[in-house]
């Protein structure tokens, strides 16, 4: 127990430092901690730590896509329904049949053997590929359909994945049956993640209790996803509808104490399982190479180079056809949704990197077939499954900026985001209105004091001069490429080193300063929140 808890927290201390590194290199954390922990795996004398793929499936996945789908907008999920339907559906299901079929032809395994390899290859992991598309301002919908293909890819795969076990395993396959499987594990799989998402919100709203509202918000993705995983689904698609219907209603359900604390405690969590599972993901190197006696080095590097070029070949090929044909057969959908720059597409289709579900889910072949009989190429899958990580996540995650920067799309989505500011502003302000509508209302209502309702109506006008004036001012830096921002985060350093020189010389309580120190702390996040690039 005890060298488990240090193993634990010597990782932790490798994540921060790894952390640290990505921050000052711009390079993401995700393809330095796999690259660390190939290397940690390969130095001789380090204890070899293995990835329990239930660990995975069960406890990691959920979270992490609760997370993700509660941070996407329903409304631009639902608008960009098609793309994201068209990837995560139909280009999941055409990269496992070209993967099976060059497997079969070119490395001679049995078709069977090739779709569990396909299947378990064919979602892309969002997670790297997002950060640098955020860093570099990409224009919000290749955001939002990376962020969609990633939440519903993995439902895809694992389900094909389940049919192709279960054909090896038993030696027949029927597809009529996996289709009505597949659709019946789609709708109850939805209908399963709206009553949680439901029960859930009636109960955090019952509660009315921060800590134990933040408690029952861990809880849910597990329940969201453990029930429909058992009973022989995927366990994603529920954990997505959740996110996505607590997401949407829970503003009107949610106190604000709860949100402010929830953001903070959600972020930290989802940070510190991502970091850990991309370096425990490259600890698994040794692992891999140990299991690979029986096969010659040539064989091996030539077959994951081929299954490597295979994904990437069939992602370009899916994306195309499915952007521009509809649009070329049905007017109708072209008006309506005109074709987006060939660079976007690129992009799209460079974003094909892989990551830990494809490897957890590599581990959980099972050892046996039903028949008792050793499951055949066990150990090549598990050998090019980490192979494709290593190539796609390193190689592309590394070529990814440069790519962007060539076609032009660097910082392409930043009129985007002034249009979403100068929006917010408005909104803002519309807001303040309102309230002082109400305001007025109210001092007829309850007979308040004029003195009070004047001294309010004061406070909340001068609210509306301060929007107002931000506005202008915002508009004005963003002519001269510069930002206000900055300068009132200067302001702000100012105000804070003041109030600790006053409470170091006694002339101000520690609790006073507590209370100041937490204003400025939420202004500073204010601003930083202004000035990150979109999520």
């Amino acid at each position: 127990m005890t060298s488990s808890i240090q193993t634990l927290i010597l990782l932790l201390a490798v994540v921060a430092a790894i952390a640290i590194i990505a921050d000052r290199t711009r390079i993401p954390s995700a393809i330095l901690l796999v690259l660390t922990g190939v290397l940690l795996a390969l130095m001789p004398g380090l204890p070899a730590i293995e990835l329990a793929p239930e660990f995975v499936l069960l406890f990691v996945l959920p979270p992490i896509i609760y997370t993700s789908a509660f941070n996407m907008s329903w409304r631009e999920f639902r608008f960009n329904l098609r793309p994201i339907a068209s990837l995560a559906v139909g280009g999941v299901v055409f990269t496992t049949v070209v993967v099976a079929a060059a497997a079969h032809w070119l490395m001679g395994l049995d078709w069977p053997v090739g779709f569990v390899l396909g299947a378990i290859v064919s979602p892309p992991d969002a997670i790297a590929p997002l950060s640098i598309a955020r860093r570099m301002e990409l224009p919000r919908q290749i955001l939002v359909i990376l962020e969609g293909e990633g939440l519903a890819n993995d439902a895809t795969a694992l389900i094909l994945y389940r049919f192709a076990i279960a054909a090896v395993s038993a030696g027949a396959f029927s597809f009529g049956h996996a289709a009505e499987t597949f659709a019946a594990i789609v709708a109850g799989e939805i209908v399963w993640g709206v009553g949680v998402g439901w029960t859930t919100l009636r109960l955090r709203r019952w509660v009315r209790n921060p800590l134990i509202e933040i408690l029952l918000s861990l809880l849910t993705p597990f329940v969201a996803f453990w029930p429909p995983e058992r009973l022989g689904g995927s366990g994603v698609l529920a954990t997505v509808t959740a996110g996505l219907y607590v997401s949407w209603n829970g503003p009107q359900l949610i106190s604000s104490a709860t949100r402010l604390q929830g953001v903070f405690f959600w972020e930290f969590f989802v940070y510190v399982i991502e970091g850990m599972v991309f370096l425990i993901t490259g600890l698994q190197a040794r692992a891999v190479l140990d299991r690979i006696g029986d096969y010659e080095t040539a064989q091996l590097a030539i077959s994951a180079g081929v299954i490597a070029s295979v994904l990437i070949a069939a992602r370009f090929i899916s994306i195309f056809p499915a952007t521009y044909i509809p649009r070329w057969l049905v007017p109708a959908l072209s008006r309506r949704s005109p074709a987006p720059p060939w660079q976007w597409s690129v992009v799209l289709a460079f974003t094909g990197v892989r990551g830990v579900v494809s490897l957890a889910a590599a581990l959980a072949i099972p050892l046996a077939t039903a028949a008792g009989r050793p499951f055949p190429f066990r150990n090549l899958i598990l050998f090019l499954t980490f192979s494709v990580i290593l190539l796609t996540l390193v190689g592309q995650g590394l070529m990814l900026p440069w790519l962007i920067r060539a076609l032009g799309l660097s910082h392409a989505g930043r009129a985007e985001r002034e249009v979403e500011r100068s929006e917010e502003h408005e909104a803002r302000a519309e807001g303040v209105k309102a309230a002082i509508e109400r305001l007025d209302a109210l001092a007829a209502e309850r007979n308040l004091s004029a003195q009070m309702v004047d001294a309010v109506r004061h406070q909340h006008r001068e609210r509306l001069k301060h929007l107002q004036s931000r506005s202008d001012r915002d508009a004005v830096a963003s002519r001269l490429g510069a930002t206000c921002d900055e300068v009132e985060s200067l302001l702000i350093d100012a105000e804070r080193l003041r109030v600790n020189e006053l409470f170091r010389s006694g002339a101000l309580r520690d609790e006073a300063r507590r209370r100041i120190e937490r204003d400025l702390d939420m202004r500073e996040a204010h601003l930083a929140q202004q000035q990150r690039p979109e999520t």
